[in-house]
């Protein structure tokens, strides 16, 4: 197994994560670090004020979204 990974050297008599073991702990902190500044420059975009109009209980308005989206439960297929 040594002979596939030339960055990790093995010694029979001690355990460490070496090279190897310091250059994937970095690469993992660079993707979290780069992870979380897109989260954060997406989660600025977001917009939380509701549009004029949205009163009523949270069960109102998902009953009046779900109306509009799949239009009107009564109404059934459309024919023609």
């Amino acid at each position: 197994m040594a002979h596939l990974v030339p960055l990790a050297e093995v010694d029979e008599n001690k355990v460490t994560p070496g090279v190897l073991g310091f250059i994937v702990f970095a690469a993992m902190a660079v993707a979290v670090w780069a992870l979380m500044k897109s989260m954060n420059r997406h989660m600025g975009k977001v917009d939380f004020k509701e549009p004029p109009g949205a009163e009523g209980t949270p069960a109102d308005r998902e009953a009046g979204t779900a109306a509009r989206t799949t239009g009107s439960p009564e109404a059934g297929p459309q024919q023609g």
